[in-house]
């Protein structure tokens, strides 16, 4: 079978497109630098080097695919990330329909029901809507809920001011927390059976953790006990990701998903459609945390 992969070497797509190679697929890979993909060609892969903004590329790079995998990289120059994001799932509708491609695993996310009010998953709604209309196309959306690899951009606060935060918390509802390693795992298994018929879904969540929780049993693994989970304001919480760096634009859209996730808004599907939990829990991850801090 031949599968394109979108997302080149990241922490899902890479480990997908390897294990595609293992079974003995065809596996292409899009990616914007030929160097980061050398791992993956040295080891069987193709390499399709462009732009997700670029139809033609994306039409010419689908064709022959049996299957595809999609998701939309993030984007931290563009000067409107939804409209980057639907830029790229439009592309991906007309690769689909002009390659008639009939199966597709699209890496969405929580929150993605809601259509508005969730940051930068206002777009992966966006995307899950457009592949809705190719009545041809068979579509398994895969809903993880929040990384625990975002936790390594609190290294810095944890350094400097011995705490964790966010602007979510701080009223009991526990976070529900995904591991790439979980992700990897059932995008596999939907790849390899092709078994899905129309557009459905599947949550995908490791652990189910108060952020109190995550900050004592990380602060454990970095050899920190005791450091409490603050509970920002959502303008403390803008400012502090502008003052890192942050496009106004991305730390508004980020700020905007931790209310989501604050107000429970952005979890509320997945609590109606609870999965089975995966196999990395967060005291697993904590000890990748503390390698991170660490090094």
């Amino acid at each position: 079978m031949k599968y394109v992969i979108t997302g080149g070497a990241g922490n899902i797509s890479k480990p997908i497109a390897i294990s595609l190679i293992t079974a003995g697929h065809q596996v292409t890979v899009i990616g914007r630098n030929a160097e980061h993909l050398k791992s993956l060609t040295d080891g069987g892969a193709q390499a399709a080097i462009g732009s997700l903004e670029d139809e033609a590329f994306v039409t010419a790079t689908f064709k022959g695919a049996d299957a595809v995998y999609l998701m939309i990289p993030p984007n931290y120059a563009a000067a409107g990330w939804r409209t980057y994001q639907n830029k790229v799932a439009d592309n991906y509708v007309n690769a689909l329909r002009q390659n008639d491609i009939k199966y597709a695993v699209v890496l969405s996310s929580i929150g993605a029901h809601m259509g508005n009010g969730a940051g930068p998953i206002d777009g992966l709604s966006d995307l899950e809507k457009k592949l809705h209309v190719l009545s041809n196309l068979n579509v398994k959306i895969l809903r993880p809920s929040y990384f625990m690899m975002n936790f390594y951009g609190m290294i810095p606060m944890i350094k400097s001011m011995n705490i964790m935060g966010s602007n979510l918390g701080g009223n009991g509802r526990k976070l529900v927390l995904t591991h790439t390693t979980d992700v990897v795992s059932i995008a596999m298994e939907e790849l390899l059976a092709l078994n899905f018929i129309g557009q459905t879904f599947r949550y995908i969540a490791s652990d189910e953790r108060t952020p109190e929780e995550i900050a004592a049993v990380l602060g454990n693994a970095v050899g920190k006990p005791g450091i409490p989970w603050i509970v920002f304001t959502d303008e403390q919480a803008l400012a502090g990701m502008v003052q890192a760096g942050l496009p106004q634009t991305i730390a508004e859209g980020y700020t905007e998903m931790g209310k989501a996730l604050r107000e429970g808004l952005a979890e509320e599907d997945y609590w109606k459609n609870r999965p089975t939990l995966g196999s990395v829990k967060l005291e697993d991850f904590a000890k990748e945390f503390a390698e991170a801090f660490n090094a």
